[in-house]
């Protein structure tokens, strides 16, 4: 039996701006953007090069899910960002006037920083160790 994580949905206030933030200043690829309806799209953004686990932006489509963009885990770090250059991708974050909240660190596992994207969500920016 094989199974893989494919998809995680991040809720988002806006799809332009959502697609903007992580396309340019995080340089994913937008790998998807379909009209579904007047008020639904189906966009879907993964890291450069990466063939693992991609993000759907999924519009808060009501109060309830509006209160959770930028929160999705009560302020603990939700996603990780493995990288093969932290240094490279610090620095380009940096320029891009994304917030650092935590680091950089060097850790047992490798550099590590945390950055909060345009919403607030923590994410951990990881260059591995190599054993």
């Amino acid at each position: 039996m094989q199974q893989e994580l494919f998809q995680i949905a991040l809720v988002v206030a806006d799809y332009d701006e959502a697609i903007r933030f992580y396309t340019e200043k995080m340089r994913f690829t937008l790998v998807e953007d379909l009209v579904r309806s007047e008020t639904k799209r189906w966009v879907v953004v993964a890291p450069p090069g990466s063939t693992g686990c991609r993000l759907l932006l999924a519009k808060a489509a009501n109060d309830e899910q509006q209160s959770r963009v930028g929160n999705q885990t009560g302020g603990r770090v939700f996603l990780f960002l493995y990288t093969d250059d932290f240094w490279r991708d610090y620095h380009h974050l940096v320029a891009q006037q994304v917030e650092f909240v935590r680091g950089p660190l060097e850790e047992p596992y490798g550099t590590v920083g945390v950055f909060a994207d345009l919403y607030g969500n923590l994410w951990d920016l990881i260059q591995p160790r190599v054993a």
